[in-house]
């Protein structure tokens, strides 16, 4: 059958069931582009609507893709062209043009549009503010540092330490991280606050490796409910901003605590465990340099992983229509939920 139109070869070229389809109807991109639209012209000077770049940007971390290779696919992809609203014969941006973007758009505006889709998605009921987990993950900003360890030490330091690392690495807000004596990286934290309903990403912030993870809740606490976290957290400030705050510290406390509850400790281990996958779903290398650079580069991925999950979500199942109340109570070595 020979097709006619350019709206029915796109109907052709995209399934119903397509989760560009989906994404494209389950949010409101009318907010989202009103929020861009207040600094940003109707069309910049390369004539490209600003949906147009914002949902091609959105497309490039969705599929993973560089600067050159969304710049190909945008040419070449249907689907592609149908999602971002390119005709078949509209030109389409280049490289370049992706570079300007996220440096005009910059990390508040990234952060607010950020928001704004969780906004939705909690209004649709896929957030529940009770059970909130917080945990950071590294991001690798480079894998080897011989030659700069090498001049370092002939400059007369003894090792390329983070206090002088910014002098002979290429990113200058990288820095040395640990999660233990053996896992050691080059690079930033993304710290994340996970809503325990469906496992979305209510909050973030990159820092530093060098950053303690305890030195960000204020930052990612979400506004209500239970928090849990790992031994990292288990520090008399996290429990006292938390309580401050209204939540319920639910960190899994370090051994030399007197307040240790190891049967408590276990049950919160069980609780958390289906959403640390989270954190190993989000790619761990920097795609640029410079703190604010990986911070966009982070809302980014972090919008991406949320809508990926929201897809798949709303079209298997119908969301829940109502929040629920949670109980806490301690009862000798355990922690009781009665849900009413």
């Amino acid at each position: 059958m020979l097709l006619d139109t350019e709206d029915e070869i796109f109907e052709a070229a995209l399934p119903q069931d397509h989760s560009y389809r989906q994404l494209a109807t389950q949010i409101n991109w009318k907010k989202l582009i009103k929020i861009l639209r207040k600094h940003y012209s109707e069309k910049g000077q390369t004539g490209y609507e600003v949906e147009q770049g914002f949902k091609a940007m959105l497309v490039q971390f969705w599929e993973d893709l560089s600067d050159r290779e969304i710049e190909r696919a945008l040419r070449e992809n249907l689907v592609f062209k149908w999602f971002c609203g390119f005709g078949l014969k509209d030109k389409t941006p280049d490289h370049s043009y992706f570079g300007r973007l996220r440096d005009r758009l910059g990390e508040e505006k990234i952060a607010e549009l950020f928001n704004q889709i969780n906004n939705q998605l909690h209004a649709k009921g896929l957030v529940g503010e009770v059970f909130t987990f917080m945990d950071a993950s590294k991001v690798i900003s480079k894998v080897h540092l011989w030659k700069e360890r090498d001049q370092a030490i002939e400059d007369g330091y003894e090792r390329l330490s983070n206090q002088v690392v910014d002098k002979y690495a290429t990113d200058k807000d990288a820095r040395w991280g640990a999660k233990s004596k053996k896992d050691i990286w080059f690079g930033y934290k993304r710290n994340c606050s996970v809503d325990m309903r469906h496992g979305l990403i209510s909050k973030t912030l990159i820092t530093p490796a060098n950053v303690p993870d305890y030195k960000v809740v204020r930052e990612i606490s979400p506004r209500q409910g239970a928090v849990f976290a790992d031994k990292l957290y288990d520090t008399k400030e996290t429990d006292v901003h938390l309580r401050a705050r209204g939540l319920y510290p639910a960190t899994i406390r370090k051994n030399n605590n007197p307040i240790k509850n190891r049967d408590l400790d276990r049950w919160r281990s069980s609780i958390r465990m289906p959403f640390e996958s989270t954190f190993s779903r989000l790619p761990r290398r920097a795609r640029y340099r410079g703190l604010d650079k990986l911070q966009i580069q982070n809302y980014m991925e972090c919008m991406v992983y949320n809508l990926k999950k929201a897809v798949r979500v709303l079209s298997t199942k119908p969301p829940p229509q109502q929040d629920y109340c949670v109980n806490y109570c301690y009862n000798g070595s355990k922690m009781l939920l009665q849900s009413t």
